[in-house]
């Protein structure tokens, strides 16, 4: 097949809308639901995404995609009981490795993950396939859907789930194309291969990176290859764990991705672990209770009238306090961004939300205050040499 009518563009009055491919076939199937042009952005990227990933550290790979640009992304490393408990998947029993990919995937933002576009690097199992049974999702494409994986998913959303499966050996051709306003624009792909050897040069004072961190570096930079511009991106343990993406400003992204961070550190606090919710309330309904409980705004679930609704006996509140001692103990985080830093408070940022080892391109005219805050912390930066927009 060449190509692929869909329902509509971005938007429903962006009519006629379609994929196709000028030569071959389409490396896509779909055996369940009507994707659509978002859906296939979505899909599409984040196939590629997976794909490196899986090949730069030979684990199996998950990732969510919203709006072009991933909220989560992971290798299959296994789950803590805490980890378990605070992705909802404590009761599930043993999950195979890919399925702890997307536990990971889903767990980073569980908040941006709703609604989300899920892509595999492995044939999806009936493990992995329960935990996207209860989720809320627009749709998966993976290489293959083992049978009874296939059957579990077709139940979702009244039957209309979106199943995409792809062509794991599809090579696309070296130039792509898209048009603006009437304009084509060309460029070679990017193909460029991410791996350890990106971060042999070592510019800061402390050279120590353990093997550990490389995996969250190479994972940090893949996930910016396919995050929309300008990125940064926290990672640890073999997730990315706080996404800034398509900010203006890099500070924004900073800030973004470390705030971001420091939430998901902090839904493992006693205090978040021992919320009792209502039998009631459900899986996103808690992920929306937690982010206001944790944040500022603390008191539109705690107030009263509100906090019987949700949880069964009222929660203490988390106090600045105990936030800030908590969030000490965040330690060992890998940071990447998709172009240098122009300033040190970036790093000064990063520090905060535990960030000890960095990876940026280098090339600004600030280079040896950004070493140099650096320095100040103890932290291990490279420079890869390499930029990663993409738009």
């Amino acid at each position: 097949m060449k190509e692929l009518a869909l329902k509509y563009g971005c938007n429903p009055n962006q009519k006629p809308s379609r994929i196709f491919v000028e030569n071959g076939e389409l490396p896509v199937t779909v055996l369940n639901g009507k994707p659509g042009y978002i859906n296939f952005l979505d899909a599409l990227n984040g196939w590629q995404l997976v794909k490196e990933l899986k090949e730069a550290t030979g684990l199996p790979a998950a990732t969510s995609f919203k709006h072009v640009s991933p909220a989560g992304a992971a290798v299959g490393l296994p789950l803590s009981d805490t980890l378990k408990k605070i992705y909802w998947v404590d009761d599930l029993g043993d999950l195979s490795p890919l399925a702890c990919a997307y536990a990971r995937a889903r767990g980073a933002d569980r908040m941006s993950s709703f609604g989300d576009f899920i892509s595999l690097s492995d044939v999806c199992d009936v493990s992995t396939a329960n935990i996207i049974k209860r989720e809320v999702s627009d749709g998966v494409i993976a290489p293959g859907f083992e049978p009874e994986a296939l059957e579990i998913l077709k139940e979702k959303k009244k039957g209309n789930y979106n199943i995409i499966q792809i062509d794991p050996d599809y090579k696309p051709e070296p130039i792509e194309r898209k048009q603006v306003f009437g304009v084509t624009f060309e460029q070679g792909r990017n193909e460029l291969k991410i791996n350890s050897n990106l971060l042999n040069n070592i510019v800061s004072k402390n050279k120590n990176i353990t093997e550990q961190a490389k995996i969250d570096l190479i994972i940090s930079l893949i996930t910016l290859k396919y995050t929309q511009s300008n990125s940064v991106c926290f990672a640890k343990d073999g997730q990315a764990i706080g996404i800034g993406a398509g900010q203006q400003s890099r500070i924004h992204c900073t800030r973004l991705a470390g705030s971001k961070a420091d939430n998901w550190f902090l839904r493992q606090s006693p205090k978040v672990i021992g919320l009792q919710f209502a039998d009631s309330i459900g899986r996103a309904d808690r992920d929306n209770a937690i982010d206001l409980y944790i944040g500022d705004d603390y008191m539109d679930v705690l107030a009263d009238g509100k906090w019987q609704n949700i949880f069964k006996t009222k929660p203490e509140v988390f106090t600045k306090e105990e936030k800030t001692e908590w969030l000490s103990g965040l330690k060992d985080v890998a940071l990447g961004s998709d172009a240098f830093f122009p300033f040190g408070d970036n790093i000064e940022r990063a520090f905060r939300s535990g960030v000890k080892y960095v990876a940026q391109p280098g090339g600004s005219i600030r280079d040896n205050q950004v070493i140099e805050t650096c320095d100040m912390y103890d932290m291990v930066m490279c420079f890869t040499g390499i930029r990663l927009f993409h738009h």
